[in-house]
């Protein structure tokens, strides 16, 4: 029987039984997982008035919000299945998720340890507490536990990216390549590693790699904004002003910061003294202010300086 069929046949029962607690509960959970998080809550809510101290309730409850990214909601019905039930380990594991959420990166941090008082072999939440510790910028702690992650799953390609993305702050350029290639030998479309890898290489001046990998990039994420926006300042540098006009004509047709691009597009012009171009460009800018992150009134003091 497929899901829907499932559903169908569940909602018959309450229609004709609404008091039928676990045909309500178990269809809340086929939802969930069908992706109707917002009408699981409200039958999860329903039965918790009926059930109060169930903490099977409240931690579905804490999923279905989460999926419909209301994590301060989430984080109240977790909290809620840990006080009825103190060793709740998954609520206690997805809370640290909604924490991490939530920018409460300590508190996210208190979770996964929990987890790892009782299983030290759990590597999604030393991968979790990683990612804690790296947003709060303490690089130290966050490698220890990303390579914590690695030790038990060797192939784990966010470990290796979170690493090299590490290494790369640090200024430590040949580890952080080892650990972007490490990411592409394991998968090959991870589009994310090329750019980092043409970053390197940007750094390191090898303009020849820069182009290879951006290529790629573009190649596997043809949306990839930074990627276009990196290349054709690249390629204006060189002089190669026609390539990077092509780039960036690329940029606009798959990019949805149509503003944005045409005011990179207007200075790649300028660069290249095509004064009609730039003010052209400027102008298909505001024509796109939407999309515009530069003050309007600024790119009209452009336009009437090059006019």
């Amino acid at each position: 029987m497929s899901k829907s069929e499932q559903i169908e046949e569940l909602q018959e029962i309450l229609r004709v039984d609404s008091e039928n607690y676990r045909a309500r509960r178990e269809l809340a959970l086929i939802l969930i997982d069908s992706g109707f998080a917002k009408e699981a809550a409200q039958h999860l809510i329903y039965l918790l008035k009926k059930i109060p101290d169930d903490d099977g309730l409240y931690y579905n409850l804490g999923i279905a919000y989460e999926k419909q990214k209301i994590f301060d909601k989430a984080k109240i019905a977790y909290l809620k299945a840990i006080e009825i039930s103190p060793n709740n380990f998954d609520a206690i594991y997805n809370l640290g998720l909604v924490y991490t959420e939530l920018n409460d990166f300590d508190k996210g941090i208190e979770c996964f340890k929990k987890i790892l008082e009782q299983d030290e072999n759990d590597s999604n939440s030393y991968f979790n507490m990683a990612l804690c510790y790296f947003k709060k910028k303490d690089y130290i702690n966050a490698i220890i536990n990303f390579q914590n992650t690695l030790d038990l799953n060797e192939d784990d390609i966010y470990a290796h990216f979170y690493i090299g993305n590490i290494l790369f702050e640090m200024k430590d350029f040949e580890d952080a390549k080892d650990e972007f290639k490490r990411v592409t030998e394991l998968s090959s479309d991870y589009s994310w590693a090329y750019y980092n890898l043409a970053c390197i290489a940007f750094e390191e001046g090898n303009w020849e790699q820069v182009i290879t990998y951006l290529d790629k990039t573009l190649e596997l994420n043809p949306k990839d904004e930074g990627a276009y926006l990196n290349y054709a300042l690249l390629l204006t540098k060189m002089n190669m002003y026609e390539k990077a006009k092509n780039i960036m004509n690329s940029a606009v047709e798959n990019c949805p910061n149509k503003g944005q691009i045409c005011y990179y597009m207007a200075h790649i012009a300028k660069a290249a003294n095509e004064n009609e171009d730039y003010i052209s460009c400027l102008n298909l800018a505001l024509e796109n202010r939407a999309t515009l992150e530069i003050d309007v009134d600024k790119v009209m003091a452009e336009i009437e300086r090059a006019s």
